[in-house]
């Protein structure tokens, strides 16, 4: 279906540009004009393209409110071992797929089209990525999607997660969905496992996104077995190249931030839970500009990351504007844009894929291409979040999901919470 947003300001930050005119979608693509459309009234709200979460772990949807481990976790290893291990082991095709559905609605509602994810559940591999790939279609939003291969429970299962992946980039035909070679992290993956995550990937042309020198065990571990830094271990593997994506990346040093950049590969930075880890804050200002906004698993609201973004640049850095942060998010676009061979996703120029979205924000102050990043960043939010499309599709109108019975979803998911959280006590 054709349609006219009427009314709106359209802003359209990686271009900077703000125009008062109405907006055309056809065939699923922003157009110059459409005869026929259908009119929608979108006055005094503001027009954007659809945000993007460049590293999200959609499977920690059904971690809220979760009952904290007897004894509480003092580093970053034990987090990881007394918590997201055992609930991603805990996970089973039904709760992997309510989790899906459940971190893509809330995202869809919070005004995020776009979502890269990486899965993991070693009890439950085999068909994995399908049932997350349904879970994002189910909600209707764009999607990357790959397998976390580790050693951690055998190589074996290492084998099983490069396989999954594989299944995966060879049997996806969805239109809005696409597949990365996910890996968990260099301690966790031995060298024949990482060499054959590697070949596989070069193999399908598929990017390898894997966690980079999240907490310092990522580095100690890999100079201690391997007698070089993270990085460079990847990169002699053949796993930091260009369109590759690594997480964090907070301890990396001055040689490993230049063979990052110079290497071509994208790094996603989750300031939040960075800070919620307390594993430090990742070099980004030096990073250049490849680096986009992800949230690791906490929600799918790239508003409250992107705030957190500058505000944490600001306190490292007193250069720091608010349009760092506003171009890391148009930074995830440009990634998306990558792996769907869609130059112009994350604009709202004709020809672009319509994922966009419309906010309910009253301008209480000028808004020009000079501030827009300003507005964005201590005026923007996900509650202002009326309307989203993605793909000339409405998602999400007035604020209500138009795919999904979210009370429905509320319901199912509160049965399989307690049962998901049971589980996790034989791990």
């Amino acid at each position: 279906m054709n349609w006219r947003l009427e009314g709106g300001l359209l802003v359209d930050p990686s271009r900077g540009r703000v125009d008062a005119r109405s907006l055309a979608v056809a065939g699923g693509r922003i157009a110059a004009d459409v005869s026929d459309a259908t009119p929608i009234d979108v006055s005094g709200c503001l027009v954007l393209p659809g945000n993007v979460c460049a590293h999200h772990h959609l499977y920690s949807a059904l971690a809220r409110g979760m009952p904290g481990p007897a004894e509480p976790p003092r580093s970053f290893p034990e987090i990881l071992e007394r918590i997201w291990w055992r609930l991603d082991r805990a996970l089973d095709p039904d709760t992997i797929r309510l989790s899906a559905l459940l971190g893509s609605v809330d995202a869809a509602k919070a005004g995020t089209t776009a979502i890269v994810d990486h899965h993991a559940s070693p009890e439950a591999i085999d068909g994995s990525l399908e049932t997350v790939a349904d879970g994002m279609s189910e909600a209707g939003l764009r999607g990357i999607v790959c397998y976390e291969v580790t050693d951690r429970h055998g190589e074996a299962r290492g084998r099983a997660g490069i396989a999954e992946n594989v299944r995966f980039l060879r049997h996806n035909r969805r239109d809005l969905i696409r597949g990365m070679m996910g890996a968990h992290a260099s301690f966790t993956i031995g060298p024949s496992t990482l060499e054959g995550l590697v070949a596989e990937a070069r193999t399908y042309n598929a990017p390898v996104h894997i966690h980079l020198a999240e907490d310092r065990a990522d580095e100690d571990d890999s100079l201690q077995r391997y007698k070089v830094r993270t990085a460079q271990r990847l990169a002699q593997a053949g796993a930091l190249a260009a369109g590759d994506l690594v997480a964090h990346g907070v301890h990396l040093d001055e040689t490993e931030q230049h063979l990052v950049a110079d290497s071509g590969a994208w790094i996603a930075h989750n300031p939040r839970s960075n800070m919620n880890n307390g594993v430090g804050y990742a070099p980004v200002l030096r990073m250049g500009a490849r680096v986009a906004l992800g949230t690791d698993g906490i929600d799918g609201d790239m508003f409250t990351e992107t705030r957190t973004c500058y505000l944490k640049a600001r306190e490292v850095s007193w250069d720091t504007g608010p349009g760092f942060a506003t171009e890391r998010l148009t930074a995830g676009a440009a990634l998306v844009g990558m792996l769907f061979q869609e130059p112009q996703l994350g604009t709202l120029a004709a020809g672009a894929p319509a994922d966009l979205i419309v906010l309910d924000y009253r301008v209480p102050t000028p808004l020009t291409p000079a501030n827009i990043a300003g507005h964005f960043v201590f005026g923007l939010n996900a509650a202002a979040v009326r309307d989203v499309m993605v793909a000339g599709r409405w998602v999400v109108r007035s604020r209500r999901h138009q795919l999904v019975d979210e009370e429905e979803l509320a319901a199912r998911c509160r049965e399989a919470a307690p049962a998901l959280w049971t589980r996790m006590e034989r791990f």
